[in-house]
């Protein structure tokens, strides 16, 4: 079964790795200007392959398919979130109230203001818990074990990413949208994120995911400045149903609401 699963995942990569081939790295290859300044990412990379040779063709592929999976992961991410948050009023009255008190009511929500928002944080973990995809498989690389079990060399190992996010011998209700379930009250009663030794949705160790400071901070921007200035509501006309144990969103789209608060919106920075 899992042989057919990752011959399905080989076949999609490659029809990606085709398209970056062709509708990016190519089309970037015939306009670049060596001695001109990039005019983005890939142009920097192909830059510097021609004219350093610390870089191969296979490592710039291996760098854009990082780049867009992470801008994919950033926006999956904020739907998710936002869509949590539609289904509970009482999660956004919270970060509203967060951002308030954060920004005095005078300026945008920044990423400076993320250690002063804890309860924002915590919604976007909330949701990485409930709606984590499975961690990516990994091949052992010698004979070992784990907990008794003997793993020989090259077996493919699976972590059970969901029964880590929502069972009950490790979360209270593991069943209900809580964010407080990632909030400790530390010195002077100033609350704080604590994540569980268990919650791993970005994998750990040295497979860590290099992206996820950016798929946070960046979830936590969108989120943040939308329920700042937006009534985040449920669509009355088609139930929201946010996927479980699944990053990638659903073929049918998030229904919700954006309406504009009656307050006159934060302006932007000059």
């Amino acid at each position: 079964m899992y042989k057919a699963h990752l011959g399905r995942l080989s076949e999609w990569a490659s029809t990606i790795r085709s398209f970056i081939m062709s509708r990016i790295v190519e089309e970037h290859r015939q306009t670049m200007q060596l001695d001109a300044s990039p005019r983005d990412f890939t142009d920097a990379l192909l830059q510097h392959l021609a004219t350093d040779d610390t870089l191969s063709e296979e490592h710039i592929m291996f760098e854009l398919e990082d780049f867009l999976g992470g801008h994919s992961g950033v926006g999956n991410l904020a739907m998710l979130t936002l869509g949590f948050a539609a289904k509970n009023p009482e999660v956004c009255a919270r970060i509203r109230a967060e951002a308030k008190e954060a920004t005095n009511g005078e300026r945008p929500v920044s990423l400076r203001d993320k250690d002063l928002m804890p309860y924002t944080e915590a919604t976007i973990l909330e949701t990485l818990r409930i709606c984590s995809s499975p961690i990516v498989p990994h091949v052992a690389t010698t004979d070992t074990s784990i907990g008794g079990y003997n793993i020989t060399k090259d077996t493919v190992v699976f972590l059970n990413n969901l029964e880590l996010n929502t069972s009950a011998a490790y979360w209270e209700e593991p069943q209900l949208f809580r964010p407080e379930r990632f909030l400790q009250e530390g010195r002077e009663g100033v609350m704080r994120v604590v994540k569980p030794a268990h919650f791993i949705p970005f994998s750990t160790g040295k497979r860590t995911c290099i992206g996820q400071r950016l798929v946070q901070g960046g979830c936590f921007a969108i989120l943040a400045s939308v329920i700042q200035n937006f009534e985040v509501e449920e669509s009355l006309t088609r139930p929201l149903v946010p996927p479980t144990a699944c990053v990638a969103l659903p073929p049918a789209p998030l229904a919700f609401t954006l309406r504009l608060r009656a307050i006159k919106p934060v302006p932007p920075p000059a």
